[in-house]
């Protein structure tokens, strides 16, 4: 967990970084995160009140948040109903994909931003806002259900 960061999204934010990736994508800032059984176990409600406790919006990285689909669902949807801040999560899968799953579906639904694709150490780019490769998209995940096509996201 990183606790007012401003790498993660726009403003500062805390960043929680989510054991389990099955991606392992090459070129990786955080290989270690890749194991379920790494990093440290925290409730629904120590999350809480560390969110809580710092008043900013939320960004969930990892590893890749979605292999803990649904514990994140019920996080974000206690983020979103008690506090009503804005919620980002990075994933290695694709729109696409996160589409034809339903428990993926049951987290994304709820997001403000969703940062999509596998990192490809090939398209790595430094210069981007907000994520590491040229593939990836910053997606207006509200605007996207809305519109039917993706829409990505600029501030």
């Amino acid at each position: 967990m990183v606790e007012g960061t401003s790498v993660d999204g726009p403003g500062l934010r805390t960043s929680i970084y989510l054991a389990g990736c099955s991606h392992h994508c090459p070129g990786c800032h955080n290989p270690e995160s890749w194991d379920m059984n790494g990093g440290e176990e925290r409730t629904l409600d120590e999350l809480m009140d560390i969110i809580a406790y710092n008043e900013a919006p939320v960004t969930f990285s990892g590893g890749d948040p979605l292999a803990q689909a649904q514990p994140l669902a019920l996080l974000i949807n206690r983020i979103k109903q008690e506090l009503g801040y804005n919620v980002w999560c990075y994933t290695g899968y694709t729109w696409q994909q996160v589409t034809q799953q339903p428990q993926l579906m049951a987290v994304v639904r709820q997001l403000d931003v969703l940062v999509d694709s596998p990192f490809l150490l090939a398209e790595r780019d430094t210069k981007l806002r907000f994520r590491g490769s040229r593939n990836q998209r910053l997606i207006d995940v509200q605007s996207t259900l809305f519109q039917g096509h993706i829409v990505e996201w600029n501030d």
